[in-house]
């Protein structure tokens, strides 16, 4: 394979290293990068040296969600394909750049683009390898597609993770959060947009394990060498016979249900609304007006 752009991979003895590797942008997500994330995965599994993949990223958080600021820059995009053409008009993102009209939306195409997303983030939970995430400073909106979609997270305890986008503008799309959380947890976060920090994570069910910033890769590293030493096809087996439980209750349903949703809330009233705001005064300011309410407007973190 290619080297990726918008990510980093090695081989480290039994682990491979996944990073995401924009951290100028906080990590945001582009065009490219679910594909790249794919690849990676593809690449960890095929290799018969690997037994556990490690995601992380570089820079000051994890993931601050998909990077809408290059949008609307006309930065956002990659390399034009058969599956989405360059400067395709149903593109939802590129709509917010040439400000087209919502009667040029097809919700089709726009399930099509988003369902790919999906299909490309959960290979890190169908792959036959574990994965084991590691977040610090912060995991928003899209950013936690990758996150709960691998196996196992160990979070910093100052981190914030969740999906602001709740409030407008975005639903979850790998429609990870019951699965990870239990009914009655995930409808608190979704009903109100909030975050946990790293504490809460662990003590919600979300995240296996936090620690100190300071002590972070020390306890990521001590799982991944104690996962490494299991032999592959135990790993393999034990990962299959635990996942099949969501398959099990639903949930490639919850995610056709949450991509879905994901372009009708761009195409709502409030929707319009904080997408013409993004245009006129940017996404930052649209994110900090929308979240001033909740008294947690202006977080660096809450990018999309």
């Amino acid at each position: 394979m290619t080297d990726p752009t918008t990510m980093t991979y090695e081989a480290d003895g039994r682990i491979a290293r996944i990073t995401l590797n924009r951290p100028e942008r906080g990590n945001g997500i582009t065009m490219d990068m679910p594909r790249e994330l794919e690849a990676c995965v593809e690449r960890a599994n095929l290799d018969p040296n690997i037994h556990v993949i490690a995601l992380a990223g570089n820079g000051t958080g994890f993931c601050g969600g998909y990077d809408l600021v290059d949008s609307a820059e006309g930065q956002l995009g990659g390399e034009a394909d058969e599956h989405r053409p360059a400067g395709s008009p149903l593109d939802p993102m590129v709509q917010m750049k040439n400000h087209m009209p919502d009667t040029n939306w097809d919700p089709t195409i726009d399930y099509a683009m988003m369902g790919r997303n999906v299909k490309r983030f959960m290979s890190l939970f169908h792959g036959e390898k574990p994965v084991v995430c590691k977040v610090h400073g912060f995991c928003v909106a899209g950013g936690t597609d990758m996150a709960l979609c691998s196996d196992l997270l160990v979070i910093a305890d100052d981190a914030k993770i969740g999906y602001p986008p709740a409030r407008v503008w975005g639903s979850p799309t790998t429609s990870m959060w019951v699965y990870r959380l239990g009914l009655q947890k995930a409808k608190r976060l979704l009903f109100t947009g909030d975050c946990l920090n790293g504490r809460e994570a662990v003590e919600w069910g979300l995240a296996i394990e936090s620690a100190p910033a300071e002590e972070l890769d020390e306890r990521f590293e001590a799982l991944l060498a104690r996962i490494a030493k299991m032999p592959i096809n135990q790993l393999i087996m034990m990962k299959m016979l635990t996942n099949q439980t969501l398959h099990n209750q639903g949930l490639a349903t919850t995610q056709m249900l949450g991509t879905l949703f994901d372009g009708i809330t761009r195409h709502t009233e409030e929707g319009h609304d904080f997408q013409q705001r993004a245009m006129k005064e940017g996404f930052r300011e649209a994110v900090r007006q929308r979240d001033e309410p909740f008294g947690d407007a202006g977080r660096k973190t809450f990018r999309g």
